[in-house]
């Protein structure tokens, strides 16, 4: 990396801020504790569908995660999930719905984690973060997968059981990398996806292999669908990409080889970039930078040395 790139080193990386909210995981269990919270007229819950929040504009501008006191929220089954207390000793509860409800003002609409990660505070990103991933898995899990009974939700949301024979289930997270790929002459690499319009072009990422170091995993990737070869590989941040249950490593990849070879599977394209040949494809339409939310804007960003143009999240 290159002096240049140290002022957006530390810029943040979107759903990794602090939250302020403490999980309590050792109350998941305790159902006469979660009952005593679902109950309280301070406690706060928000539904999620199919990985979508309501959100509203407040009345000083702020995007804000809709809300209700628990004894105004939608009735449901038991897809409620305990998602965590704050530091005022407020809990927060997400409840699993088919649907969105409606709003009598109107005012407020449906978004998913790509817009509203964007414009929520840091607290409420970090409650729909995990909301999302908890709903993701517990509509996919539905079945033990040790015997094919149904199983059943507790721990607040973070556990399903099989009354047939007795297995625990827990939430899955899927560990894959992303890395920005640098070369010798400080250029960077960028692939487009078959299956990504022309122009959209981003960093190179793959899930990790069972029994593969992730070290291993990003020079494993570059090589199968760039047949670049990487040497050192430095550990930048993660994020959780709840898109359905992966988290993100962000790495920085030294590559030890030029020559591109596309594996024509998953990537379709790749090129290398130096700083002004990037500027000029931004500029003129060519390449559309990442999604603002995504670690891979910040992985490039820490190589460009400045914000990347903003891109819509639709």
């Amino acid at each position: 990396m290159t002096t240049r790139t140290d002022h957006t080193a530390d810029r943040p990386i979107s759903l990794t801020a602090p939250s302020g909210i403490d999980r309590a995981a050792h109350h998941r269990l305790d159902e006469a504790w979660l009952a005593a919270a679902w109950s309280h007229p301070s406690t706060r819950c928000f539904v999620v569908s199919g990985g979508q929040v309501l959100i509203d504009e407040a009345p000083d501008g702020r995007t804000e995660l809709v809300m209700t006191p628990s004894f105004e929220a939608p009735l449901t089954e038991a897809h409620r999930y305990f998602l965590g207390i704050d530091e005022n000793g407020v809990s927060y509860f997400a409840l699993q719905k088919d649907s969105l409800p409606g709003r009598m003002d109107d005012s407020a609409r449906p978004a998913g984690l790509r817009e509203a990660g964007l414009l929520l505070s840091p607290r409420e990103a970090g409650l729909m973060v995990h909301a999302v991933a908890l709903e993701n898995w517990q509509r996919l899990h539905r079945f033990c997968s040790r015997c094919g009974e149904r199983t059943v939700i507790a721990a607040a949301g973070h556990i399903r059981r099989c009354p047939a024979c007795g297995a625990e289930h827990y939430p899955r997270t899927d560990p894959a990398v992303i890395m920005s790929v640098i070369d010798d002459k400080d250029r960077i690499l960028l692939g487009r996806q078959v299956h990504w319009p022309e122009g959209r072009f981003s960093t190179l990422a793959g899930f990790v292999e069972p029994g593969e170091a992730i070290e291993e995993s990003v020079r494993r990737e570059v090589h199968e669908e760039v047949g670049i070869a990487v040497g050192e590989v430095e550990y930048v941040a993660s994020q959780p990409w709840p898109f359905p249950s992966s988290l993100m490593l962000g790495f920085v990849a030294h590559a030890t080889s030029s020559e591109i070879n596309v594996d024509g599977d998953e990537i379709h394209e790749a090129r290398w970039f130096s700083r002004d040949e990037l500027r000029a494809a931004f500029e003129s339409g060519e390449v559309l930078p990442p999604y603002g939310i995504s670690i891979a804007a910040r992985l490039i960003e820490r190589w460009y040395g400045e914000e990347l143009p903003t891109r819509s999240a639709f």
